[in-house]
Formats: C-alpha cells, sequence, structure tokens
C-alpha cells in the first residue's frame, strides 16, 4: 500500500447496496482508503464520502485500500455499538473472491496460522507462531485458467486480522495477483488487487431479520 502517492478513485457518487434508517451497506471501490490517512492529501475515503450524504454515518469495519467490496457503515453509535460487536463475537459472516496464482492442490481447505505486524516494515504483516494473534481462513476452488496459471478462489476470514487473507495466500503459495506487498512475482499481473468483498450476512440489530447483501465481482 503505497500512500506516498494517493490517488484514489473519481467520485462518481455511493454505490449503495442496502441502505435503511439503521445501516449502510456500500461497494468500496479499490483504490480508496476506508477512513482518513495521514496528512490534507489522504483525507478523501470511503467514511467521508459516506458522512457526505449520511452525516451520522460510523464505520463499522474496514477493507484494505487495495481490496474493493461491502463495507458495512451504521446511523449512529447505538447501531454501530450493536454491529461492532457483532464482528468481535463472529456473528458476521464474509465472503470473498480474489484470483491467485497457480492451483490449490485440494478444493477446499483452511489457513490457520497465527499474524503479527511486522513492525521494521510496516504496514506489513508477517507469520509469528510465537507472538502472532490467532488467525484462520477457509478457501474454496472455484475456476482455473489454465493457460494463465491462475486460480479464481472464494476466501472466508473467520477471524479479521490486516492483510490475514492476503498473506495467508502468499504463505500457502498462491499469492493474490497484483498484490505489491506479499505477491511477489505475481504483484505486477494486475493493474489492481484481485480481492473482492463479495458477500456479507448478518442479523439486522433491530429487527432481527437475516440480512444478506451481495455485489458482482469487478473481475
Amino acid at each position: 500500500m503505497n500512500l506516498a502517492c494517493y490517488s484514489p478513485p473519481r467520485n462518481y457518487g455511493l454505490n449503495l447496496v442496502y441502505h435503511d434508517d439503521s445501516i449502510i451497506v456500500v461497494n468500496k471501490p479499490a483504490g480508496l482508503l476506508s477512513v482518513p490517512g495521514r496528512g490534507t492529501d489522504k483525507q478523501d475515503c470511503m467514511s467521508a464520502r459516506i458522512q457526505e450524504e449520511f452525516p451520522d454515518a460510523l464505520i463499522v469495519h474496514r477493507l484494505d485500500m487495495a481490496t474493493s467490496g461491502l463495507m458495512v457503515f451504521a446511523h449512529g453509535a447505538e447501531i454501530q455499538r450493536h454491529l461492532s460487536m457483532m464482528f468481535q463475537e463472529r456473528k458476521v459472516k464474509k465472503r470473498y473472491v480474489a484470483v491467485v496464482a497457480g492451483k490449490p492442490e485440494t478444493d477446499a481447505g483452511e489457513v490457520n496460522l497465527p499474524i503479527i505486524t511486522d513492525w521494521p516494515n510496516r504496514p506489513k504483516q508477517k507469520i509469528d507462531t510465537a507472538n502472532g494473534k490467532h488467525s484462520l481462513t477457509r478457501y474454496t476452488f472455484l475456476t482455473n485458467d489454465v493457460n494463465m496459471n491462475t486460480s479464481r478462489m472464494e476466501l472466508e476470514p473467520i477471524t479479521g486480522r490486516t492483510h490475514q487473507l492476503r498473506i495467508h495466500m502468499a504463505v500457502i503459495g498462491h499469492p493474490i495477483l497484483g498484490d505489491n506487498l506479499y505477491g511477489g512475482a505475481v504483484s505486477e499481473s494486475a493493474d489492481r488487487l484481485l480481492l473482492h468483498a463479495h458477500s456479507i450476512n448478518f442479523m439486522h440489530p433491530l429487527s432481527k431479520t437475516a440480512m444478506s447483501c451481495v455485489c458482482e465481482t469487478p473481475f
């Protein structure tokens, strides 16, 4: 993630997936920060754009700048608290679609490797079996492009560590295309990180009805 030359995508208006008096679900474009960064040139972000239209909107969770897809916002602090608790208690199910290098040996599996911040090389994270936080990702193989030697995968983060999906895929030998932090040789293979928050499922904090939001993968 290079913020030295932050150039957010043009604002064509909000791409709302769902909205009511309590919650907002929006499709964040790749290349846009979730929250403001340091410096006046990094104030354009998803939360700022949301608050232009909904001044009481508060962020509940974040996506990496390079990742596109579904983000949930709350109308007011009380709804934010309810939604944040659901995320902390892992009552929110998120699924991502990614294009990775190679083809996994099995059609489904999981990566259970602890992650910690790589402080000398921030914002990078690293695997640390002694001091890292428990981090679990489940994956499902979808399709394979034999000519390109790539695979489309569905990824489910059971925990929510920074860069979790990116580093877990890289560690098992299938880095996500376009990943300039963990992609190695495939970092230049796409003009963006091919990772998209495709679906999210949770109970509505007020009505208690099951919410299922889906956002088409743009690659």
